[in-house]
């Protein structure tokens, strides 16, 4: 008598495209949140501690401005802040370009990245203290690490996730985008914007991580000094875990 058929215990090895849609899911629905964490905290300790923007670049181009048109000598740092972070953008895609990397496969390698130079940040901070003078040569060199910890950032979001991504550092977007989809979505009326639900569920938590993280970012400062980034490094360190 014949014996019953066995189920078979192999299982079937991963459709590596499916692979590749989970992760790139991943990528756009989580990891932007945290980055605007990320970016929030750096942005903060480096205003506060350093007197310059060091996500929020362009921002120094308006204090340099205000500065050369009503007196006064800009901020090294501030000056140096543009392009240097040119400078780091060119890197990074560099990076890209000899690595051959791709996609999602592009992210884990540049999240280390900025994880390196925020942690350099930390220990430069930790070691020089250089918020004890803004103008010094020691907040310059730890202003511009962070810049290029941020330039990291955005160009990874851009690399790593096809068709790009919203930005992470810069709220101004995503502010106007969730009050129009809101209000679109309050009215029932014929939306003005595509998808007026699905652009404020993807907005909405930007706004919120970013948020948070300059609570936490000022809260560090406040309560950890110099010790202070090591917010964003935590921050930086989930975000690497999630890639």
């Amino acid at each position: 008598m014949a014996s019953p058929a066995q189920p078979s215990t192999r299982h079937a090895s991963p459709d590596p495209a499916d692979q590749e849609a989970k992760n790139l899911e991943r990528l756009q629905t989580m990891l932007p949140p945290l980055l605007a964490g990320v970016a929030g905290s750096v942005d903060v300790i480096g205003f506060v501690s350093l007197k310059m923007f060091t996500a929020h670049v362009t921002g120094n181009l308006v204090v340099i401005a205000a500065l050369l048109v009503r007196g006064g000598p800009p901020n090294l740092a501030q000056v140096l802040a543009v392009p240097v972070f040119l400078i780091a953008i060119g890197a990074v895609w560099w990076i890209a370009k000899v690595s051959g990397r791709r996609g999602p496969a592009l992210a884990r390698p540049l999240l280390l990245l900025q994880l390196l130079l925020l942690t350099a940040v930390l220990i430069y901070s930790v070691s020089y203290k250089p918020a004890a003078n803004p103008r010094g040569l020691s907040a310059c060199i730890a202003g511009m690490i962070a810049v290029s910890a941020m330039a990291c950032q955005f160009a990874l979001l851009r690399l790593a996730v096809p068709g790009g991504a919203p930005s992470t550092a810069v709220m101004t977007g995503n502010l106007t985008n969730a009050t129009l989809s809101l209000l679109d979505v309050i009215t029932g009326s014929p939306p003005l914007l595509q998808g007026p639900g699905q652009r404020l569920r993807k907005t909405l938590p930007l706004v919120g991580g970013f948020f948070m993280g300059c609570l936490l970012g000022a809260s560090a400062v406040s309560w950890l000094g110099n010790w202070g980034w090591s917010v964003p490094v935590a921050l930086a360190v989930v975000a690497l875990a999630l890639s």
